[in-house]
């Protein structure tokens, strides 16, 4: 487990401490980084699909990379934020099976580092308005590379253990449903690895079969126990994310970005995009207001 966890890396994009009033209400927002927050004053709520929670006091709540939420403030919220960008080694997210808002509670330790995260990474706040429709666009996230960039490696790695410090809190097992690695078949999570490292090329299911030296239904069938989806909508499911991260942090057209995740053409690439997200990828980038990076 200590192996898997040191593959992945965060990348900070925003850290701030911010009061909160009754403008703070949106809908449907999803975004390809984690939201982390410290509530210390007021209420508020956000939910996703199934789940609604209470923001409140003493409570630390994050909201996983591509976890379609709502956010909602009756009328004062005071709240530490952060927000972050995930890269994993073999491509896999480390909230991969547990995309929901998870919350525990703060511990005296975690109010320290928020404040250290502020004291060395100032001017890190959105600062222009906290509806995602206006900080989620090109000219902001270039801005905030542009600071990681300019960071010390010093304020660099701080940063980073800090981030783990804090995402740590919500991988305990009364929290983090972790599914254990260990009873998964080694052709299944090679299987996996693959994909996620191959979605630009042919990932047919029979050519995973073929890989695993297995026959297709039996492979197809193993998968499915074991993931909790059929293979060809577990692809189509990665893929999908890869694009949504690739709309935000590249340039990319979306014939481009239908190319590198492994669709013959953008005609299939927005049928799909619509199937798993609900909507097209123009009214996808309108209602996120996501704009190219």
């Amino acid at each position: 487990m200590i192996k898997k966890a040191l593959k992945h890396t965060f990348t900070l994009l925003n850290v701030d401490h911010v009061n909160l009033d009754a403008k703070w209400n949106y809908k449907n927002v999803i975004s390809p980084y984690f939201r982390l927050y410290y509530i210390d004053a007021g209420e508020g709520e956000i939910w996703d699909v199934s789940t609604k929670i209470r923001l409140e006091p003493g409570f630390l709540y994050i909201i996983p990379s591509f976890t379609l939420c709502n956010l909602f403030c009756k009328s004062y919220l005071s709240q530490y934020f952060v927000q972050f960008f995930e890269e994993s080694s073999d491509g896999i997210s480390l909230f991969a099976n547990n995309r929901s808002i998870l919350r525990v509670k703060a511990a005296e330790i975690d109010i320290v580092n928020f404040a250290r995260l502020l004291e060395i990474n100032p001017g890190r706040g959105i600062n222009r308005s906290d509806n995602p429709k206006v900080y989620e666009k090109n000219i902001f996230y270039k801005e905030y590379q542009e600071l990681n960039n300019q960071q010390s490696l010093s304020t660099f790695i701080e940063t980073h253990g800090i981030l783990l410090q804090l995402v740590s809190r919500f991988l305990t097992p009364a929290v983090f449903e972790n599914k254990d690695s260990g009873h998964v078949p080694a052709k299944i999570l090679s299987a996996i690895s693959y994909i996620q490292l191959n979605l630009h090329r042919d990932l047919s299911v029979s050519h995973l079969a073929k890989k695993a030296n297995l026959h297709t239904d039996y492979f197809s069938r193993l998968f499915h126990q074991h993931t909790g989806e059929r293979p060809v909508r577990y692809i189509h499911e990665k893929r999908i994310e890869r694009a949504q991260y690739l709309m935000v942090t590249t340039q990319m057209t979306y014939a481009e970005i239908a190319t590198q995740t492994g669709f013959e053409n953008i005609f299939y690439f927005s049928k799909i995009f619509k199937k798993i997200t609900g909507m097209s990828p123009g009214n996808y980038k309108k209602q996120t207001d996501l704009i190219n990076f």
